[in-house]
């Protein structure tokens, strides 16, 4: 029985330990594939972990068909992103770097990602949230960027 809880205490460190996803809350069809999932547009929510009380909204597109149905369709660097504070009340989890890649997620099979970026903008305490997507060789300029103001009651602590 010992060993037992020993087990199901480290499994669930260790999926503590997991990077955070998405949660989907919505979709759009924008094509129709004849095989597969459709073309779509889907609406993720990221809660910030180090930040209670915001959360990003990222809507972006999503390749249908079979190879995007079994994940090897490369999805667009198309990307927007709203941040809101959503709490009564924000509370950091420590300091805060100036620059932080909050969130990552892999968009195809190989090389590129899709990345949201939080930037502490001290003079107007404010957090800055950026989205764009990376790739290995030929990365795109396609961005979206939001804020959150923070009540001056309330200042950002900055590593």
């Amino acid at each position: 029985m010992r060993k037992m809880w020993i087990g199901m205490m480290l499994a669930g460190s260790t999926m503590a330990a997991l990077p955070l996803h998405a949660q989907q809350i919505g979709e759009v069809s924008t094509a129709f594939r004849l095989l597969g999932k459709n073309d779509r547009i889907v609406i993720e929510a990221y809660d910030d972990p180090k930040v209670a009380g915001v959360s990003c909204f990222v809507s972006r597109a999503r390749t249908g068909g079979v190879s995007g149905t079994v994940g090897l369709a490369e999805d667009t660097a198309d990307a927007s992103i709203a941040c809101r504070q959503v709490g009564d009340v924000l509370t950091f989890k420590g300091k805060l770097p100036q620059q932080e890649d909050v969130f990552s997620e892999r968009q195809s099979i190989l090389f590129k990602r899709l990345h949201i970026v939080r930037i502490v903008d001290p003079v107007r305490n404010t957090l800055v949230y950026l989205t764009y997507s990376d790739k290995l060789i030929d990365g795109s300029p396609k961005n979206g960027v939001t804020a959150v103001p923070v009540p001056r009651s309330n200042p950002i602590p900055i590593k």
